[in-house]
């Protein structure tokens, strides 16, 4: 196999599954050429808790994803999710000099918007520009060769632990790979899923994975708020799985072959077969009574999903709805349910702005991965709105030198 510099490889790495794509840059854009997955065994709620089991996941999903695209993958785009996710807006003033904004005037702003107190055990992931104002005039997504005397900013600011984000770049280290960049999954999610049209008129992105799920709120074309919650998937098949006192693996396949978001949804009321654990023999249970343990919380993280929206001011500010992607999104009846309680219209959110394997990566539980090729791709094109500030270059090159000093043995 062969190394090819036109590959982008987005790694997702998620609570429950490994995801790596491959995508190969075209004039239209990216077309997937490979894809790689394997279940994740070292994660718990978004976070690296078993670095040795993670990177053997990392391993064998590359080699998958090798396999099918027929090359050598080496560098990647890693996304970074959990509830230590922080995302703050902040605002910047500048004066223009010579009264015509130029690129040095565009980096001072945002060097001043993003001047807030970051504690020491954080680290900034992302500075994403919202929009400018110069001289009250707002709106404005691009200034540079803008007339003006005063420049202002708004800026989107993520943060991160710096452990967790030490840890996934370690991992991948350590499976032989180069991380590029982390980019926030529900940023890269959003980059697959969503169309522009739906980010100027305004919507929610609510990624529902394995062990998070990941919101992002966009409106007049920019980012307005992002946050993860600890709960998942994993925690509806817990609840499976101590309701029904059946093993967890039992529980994630019921979930997935019978499972329904509320018993309201059933259209018939069957009775499945129930593995039982030590060795008892298997038990007859009522599909019903199965939705009537998915439902309180499936209800309980759309809830709190909304109630965000709502302190957050941004509820009546999304009139293109909920998008709901991430591998727990394909429950059945749930999209109809999250209509219910956000009272707006919810869609699935498929990877779409691709060629390729479009089939093999239709499935919303792919969102992020493809995402994450997409945003290599724009970073490499410059694309405007998803000029995403990467995080300050010497706290990445320090993290870098310490990762480099764990592999050494030179780290004090």
């Amino acid at each position: 196999m062969a190394r090819r510099e036109d590959l982008i490889i987005g790694l997702d790495i998620g609570t429950t599954k490994i995801c790596v794509i491959v995508a190969a840059q075209t004039e239209n854009g990216v077309d997937v050429v490979g894809i790689g997955t394997h279940p994740s065994k070292g994660l718990r709620k978004g976070v690296v808790v078993d670095i040795d089991a993670t990177v053997d996941s990392i391993k064998r999903a590359v080699e998958e994803a090798e396999l099918m695209a027929d090359c050598e993958i080496s560098s990647v785009y890693a996304g970074i999710a959990g509830s230590h996710i922080r995302g703050i807006n902040s605002h910047g003033v500048v004066a223009v000099k010579d009264r015509e904004v130029r690129e040095s005037d565009v980096n001072r702003v945002i060097d001043a918007a993003k001047a807030v107190a970051i504690p020491m055990d954080r680290e900034v992931i992302h500075v994403i520009p919202q929009e400018f104002i110069i001289d009250d005039q707002d709106g404005i997504r691009e200034p540079l060769g803008m007339s003006g005397v005063r420049l202002e900013a708004k800026i989107h600011i993520v943060t991160a632990a710096v452990a967790s984000a030490q840890n996934i770049v370690k991992c991948a280290n350590k499976a032989g790979l180069n991380v590029v960049d982390i980019v926030l999954e529900p940023l890269a999610s959003a980059e697959a899923a969503l169309s522009d049209d739906e980010r100027d008129l305004g919507v929610c992105l609510i990624d529902i994975g394995g062990g998070t799920t990941d919101i992002a709120a966009f409106a007049d074309g920019s980012i307005k708020h992002t946050s993860v919650l600890g709960l998942g998937g994993y925690h509806i098949s817990n609840d499976i799985a101590v309701g029904l006192r059946t093993p967890f693996d039992e529980a994630e396949r019921i979930k997935k072959r019978f499972g329904v978001a509320t018993a309201r949804y059933l259209t018939s009321d069957d009775v499945i077969s129930v593995p039982s654990v030590g060795g008892r023999r298997p038990r007859e249970v009522s599909r019903k009574v199965l939705c009537e343990i998915i439902e309180p919380r499936v209800d309980e993280i759309l809830t709190l999903a909304r109630q965000v929206l709502v302190k957050e001011g941004l509820e009546d500010k999304i009139p293109s709805g909920v998008v709901l992607s991430g591998g727990c999104s394909a429950l059945e009846g749930l999209a109809d349910l999250a209509e219910e309680i956000f009272e707006a219209p919810v869609r699935s959110g498929t990877p779409s702005h691709i060629g390729g394997l479009q089939d093999v990566v239709r499935g919303p539980m792919f969102a992020t991965g493809v995402g994450l090729a997409l945003f290599g791709s724009n970073q490499m094109h410059g694309r405007p709105w998803t000029r995403f500030r990467i995080r300050d270059e010497g706290i990445f090159g320090r993290v870098k030198q310490r990762m480099r000093d764990w592999f050494y043995g030179d780290f004090e």
